[in-house]
């Protein structure tokens, strides 16, 4: 799987050892309530377009250019979801601690496709029979399914186990 060159420069100096990175995520909205996921080329899971923000990016300006470096679709946002810090380790040993702001989307151009390698598979699904996702992308979903809600975050001192490591 493809990372930037700021991400494989830090690799570089630090090995497997954890990294802390800032990251998007995004739950993109068809005009039927679908909802747009990618599964994973590394481990074969669903997910959500997600990825990492390049240094002197914004974090809205981050999450289309992922939407549409995975899926091939351009969207507008609609709103911050909300805003975490997680765990992650990848099929390789690689181990990152995220601190992603996902927000909610909708499509404005294009047809769902593997648009690049860090996908085998790109669709809609009724949110009613998704995938098996984890706690994460669950979490997300159900903080975006309201247009107004508030954005979310995990209270001081709360428990989430979505948020915990494994």
């Amino acid at each position: 799987m493809p990372i930037s060159p700021y991400i494989a420069g830090l690799r570089a100096h630090v090995g497997h050892d954890l990294l802390m990175l800032p990251g998007v995520s995004a739950v993109v909205r068809g005009a039927r309530g679908q909802i747009l996921l990618g599964r994973r080329s590394d481990d074969g899971s669903w997910g959500l377009p997600a990825g990492a923000i390049d240094p002197g990016e914004q974090p809205a300006d981050a999450v289309v250019r992922e939407i549409y470096e995975e899926t091939g679709v351009v969207v507008e946002i609609e709103r911050i979801g909300g805003v975490a810090l997680h765990h992650s380790v990848y099929p390789n040993g690689v181990v990152c601690e995220y601190l992603n702001v996902w927000f909610r989307c909708r499509v404005v151009s294009g047809e769902p496709r593997v648009n690049d390698a860090e996908s085998t598979e790109v669709g809609w699904f009724d949110p009613r029979s998704l995938p098996e996702l984890d706690a994460l992308s669950r979490l997300q979903i159900e903080t975006t399914l309201a247009v107004d809600a508030p954005a979310w975050f995990a209270e001081p001192g709360a428990r989430v186990p979505a948020l915990e490591r494994p």
